[in-house]
């Protein structure tokens, strides 16, 4: 009775402003009823308030919940929500499930993307994977029923962070990569031609699916999944959109740095038989050749690709320096090295697997990034100055160290100078190799 009577209050108050409109971005949604609160105040009652929206969750109209689902979004954004997620998990997890089964594209928009906020809150650990293993099978089933429509970005995007902060395994991980691969790649049999996603959401997918392997060791790869995943994005990088090409093109540099190309670049002619071994050996490594130097050829033109009639300059550089960054790896094996301004602090990269990990984070937390920011650089490993001074540590699980390490941690300096030391073994190996393959190139 006392449920009924405050989700209806609650209610009335998230519909009392009927001449508010919600953004369908989930980055910036207002909190039109809290526009009375002072600063202090809104940050002091955000547990009110968040159980108020949390109660709204239950109610029938759906509007209601959207409203809600967007109040709690924002306040997610706004503030690291620690204690409510700790306290209030499990069930804000089965109400957003909820309105996942059964919501409008929009409630189930915003239902995913608050998913993915509450995993990337709650942090590694019992909670992120309870809410990987009760979420993969309606976050599947959506994206197996509606694999085209505007909610399948987000469910995307709150598959690939559930994982990536739930998942234990690699082949909890491999599940989700193959979720992902099909709405991206739909294949349903070879007599039953299946409809091809939009550009938009072929480029999501891939880029899910690369922040997805960032998480996994090249050897612990499937090696029978993705044999033909390096020609799938050869072919992609031939499209005319050009997000696509740049979601495909760092797929390929992701697969280069790691090193595992023939668990990416299988050949279908190949036989199985155990008495050809030899042979198929010969035949695999001339098509693994062959691909790289068409991927090379590929690369190369994006990198210096002339503007045509009605091309945006800013997309044209960011292909043109992304190629650029892609083709310095594939020659001489050095990664792109960047740094993001977090105050008085940097955050380095200087591998595509941190790069896509970074980038793909910053795109899901849009404006909430700078406020979750600590949080996620206590996850990935990374110490601001302030806490080195204080000489405040905190050990890393297994698990975080699988997901992250900052340049500046002694592990990745050793990581460094292993690759540093690869590459020279590498150049002095391949001086003439490089010549004879692409110099006429």
């Amino acid at each position: 009775m006392g449920r009924k009577s405050s989700q209806k209050k609650n209610a009335a108050m998230l519909d009392s402003d009927d001449t508010a409109s919600l953004s369908s971005s989930t980055s910036s949604m207002p909190l039109d009823h809290m526009a009375d609160f002072g600063a202090d105040e809104v940050v002091v009652n955000d547990d009110t308030l968040l159980d108020q929206y949390l109660d709204a969750l239950f109610e029938k109209r759906g509007a209601t919940r959207e409203k809600a689902l967007a109040s709690i979004i924002e306040a997610f954004n706004g503030h690291l929500q620690h204690s409510f997620a700790e306290k209030k998990f499990a069930t804000l997890l089965h109400q957003c499930l909820n309105s996942v089964k059964k919501g409008s594209a929009k409630e189930v928009t915003l239902a995913a993307h608050a998913i993915g906020l509450l995993s990337l809150t709650v942090g590694p650990g019992d909670k992120a994977l309870e809410i990987l293993e009760e979420s993969f099978v309606p976050i599947s089933e959506a994206l197996r029923i509606h694999p085209e429509t505007s909610k399948t970005s987000s469910l995307l995007q709150c598959l690939a962070v559930i994982t990536f902060v739930g998942g234990e395994e690699p082949e909890e991980t491999e599940k989700s990569m193959q979720i992902v691969w099909q709405v991206a790649h739909p294949k349903l049999g070879p007599n039953v031609a299946a409809a091809k996603p939009s550009p938009a959401l072929t480029a999501m997918g891939v880029t899910a699916w690369s922040f997805l392997l960032t998480s996994i060791e090249g050897r612990a790869l499937n090696s029978k999944s993705w044999q033909e995943s390096m020609s799938y994005f050869s072919t992609l990088l031939e499209k005319d959109d050009r997000s696509l090409r740049i979601a495909a093109g760092e797929a390929l540099a992701l697969i280069f740095e790691m090193g595992s190309l023939e668990k990416f670049c299988g050949d279908s002619k190949v036989s199985s038989v155990p008495s050809v071994d030899e042979g198929n050996d010969s035949r695999k490594s001339m098509h693994i050749h062959g691909l790289k130097n068409k991927i090379l050829n590929q690369v190369r033109a994006l990198s210096i690709e002339a503007g045509g009639k009605g091309t945006g300059k800013k997309d044209l550089n960011n292909q043109r320096n992304t190629f650029q960054d892609i083709l310095q790896l594939i020659e001489d094996g050095y990664p792109p090295q960047t740094s993001t301004k977090i105050g008085g602090d940097y955050l380095y990269t200087d591998t595509w697997q941190d790069l896509i990990r970074l980038n793909f984070l910053k795109h899901f937390l849009g404006g909430g990034f700078d406020k979750h920011i600590q949080f996620l650089l206590d996850l990935f490993g990374f110490a601001p100055k302030k806490k080195l001074l204080s000489g405040a540590e905190r050990r890393m699980t297994s698990h975080e160290k699988r997901m992250y390490k900052s340049p500046n941690s002694a592990a990745n300096k050793a990581r460094t100078q292993s690759l540093n030391k690869q590459r020279m073994l590498s150049q002095d190996k391949n001086v003439g190799q490089f010549s004879v393959d692409f110099g006429d190139i």
